[in-house]
């Protein structure tokens, strides 16, 4: 009973000892009906489920799904674009977009269009048709360069124009091509100056030849006056591989210079005529553009040779020993211009700016190789 009566008052208070027993189990029976009314601990309820639900942020459904059409609808544009770009060449960039190819600016001061001043075209690397007839090649061959000579001289405020050469020459009919235009621009008063980078020769110097003057570096390579005709053979690795070939002609000379059997000597004889034949044609372009040569150094140098700058400078293949600022001035100088500008005058071509990136994409299957091999070229080339 004590420690009944103790229990009670922890739950009752001082006064439940006195209480009867009747009472005290009224109290206690009590007590336990409003027991679950008191909370049993400081902590708040917890929400109800709903109420969790609809409290929290709603996030928006299919985002992915959102991006992912964004993303096709835009390559399904690009490709449009590029295709139509690719059938319609002839669209160009904003005014903002300028090419450094094949007119050159060399600095800030000359990206003015208006007035008077000269154009630069590079001629870079051999000169010949391209082969690449890919549409995403940029244009580089030579009819293009005769294309800027030409576009150049009907430009009423390009005064002159600068060749930059950096090539070891070409096929015959490609540089006889760019040469003709330069002796057209000279006609419609244009002033043509020629510079030598690291290598003029052959080709590149025939072009040279229809310059007003011409300007080189002291160890420019140049020089190379000939004619070169390559003619490959295979007869011996297609006779390890048994491949025969048997060409069917109209005449004994029709398959003249084929690679798939021996050349005979009448064969040799007429390509030989051939090959004399247009080194006439460049020792003919040299004599008349540097007439200042003596007869005796022109006879010496002009044997396929190469030699420096310096020394053409010495025997008057060339006229000054410099750069490109000294190439500028004295093209300003021939066209009265004191301290000429150099006009960015060809804007490049959308389809070029976009697709310049597939320029050496062109295949190098066998079939192509084997081409090249089999069609022999006759070249005004340095073949070093």
């Amino acid at each position: 009973m004590a420690e009944n009566t103790d229990d009670l008052k922890e739950i009752f208070g001082a006064d439940a000892a006195g209480l009867p027993q009747k009472d005290w189990e009224k109290r206690l029976k009590e007590n336990e009906k409003t027991a679950t009314s008191f909370p049993v601990s400081d902590a708040p309820a917890p929400a109800p489920i709903a109420q969790e639900q609809a409290n929290k942020p709603k996030t928006p459904k299919n985002r992915g799904g959102f991006w992912f059409f964004v993303l096709m609808l835009a390559f399904c544009v690009s490709a449009v674009c590029g295709v139509y770009l690719t059938v319609k060449p002839g669209m160009s960039c904003p005014d903002e977009i300028v090419t450094d190819k094949p007119v050159l600016s060399l600095n800030s001061s000359t990206k003015d269009n208006s007035g008077a001043g000269i154009a630069w075209i590079k001629i870079r690397g051999v000169i010949a048709e391209s082969d690449n007839q890919s549409p995403w090649a940029r244009p580089s061959s030579a009819s293009y360069i005769s294309k800027s000579v030409r576009e150049a001289a009907k430009d009423k405020n390009v005064k002159a124009i600068v060749l930059d050469i950096n090539s070891p020459g070409g096929t015959v009919a490609s540089v006889q091509d760019i040469y003709s235009e330069i002796l057209s621009a000279k006609e419609q008063g244009k002033k043509v100056v020629a510079l030598f980078r690291d290598v003029a020769a052959s080709g590149a110097f025939y072009i040279a030849m229809a310059a007003d003057k011409i300007v080189a570096e002291p160890g420019t390579i140049t020089g190379s006056v000939g004619v070169i005709m390559q003619a490959g053979n295979v007869v011996g690795l297609f006779d390890k591989l048994g491949i025969q070939v048997t060409p069917i002609t109209s005449g004994k000379y029709k398959d003249m210079g084929s690679a798939y059997r021996p050349m005979t000597e009448a064969e040799k004889a007429l390509l030989q005529d051939m090959v004399n034949d247009t080194y006439s044609q460049f020792f003919a372009v040299v004599k008349a553009g540097r007439p200042n040569v003596t007869p005796e150094d022109l006879e010496e140098y002009t044997d396929g040779r190469v030699f420096t700058g310096q020394r053409a400078f010495n025997l008057g293949f060339i006229d000054k020993l410099g750069g490109e600022e000294t190439a500028r001035l004295l093209a300003g100088e021939l066209a009265g211009l004191k301290d000429p500008k150099i006009l960015t005058r060809k804007k490049e071509g959308l389809r070029e700016l976009i697709f310049s990136f597939g320029s050496g994409m062109e295949s190098k299957n066998l079939s192509k190789q084997l081409q090249s091999v089999s069609t022999p070229r006759v070249s005004y080339l340095w073949a070093y």
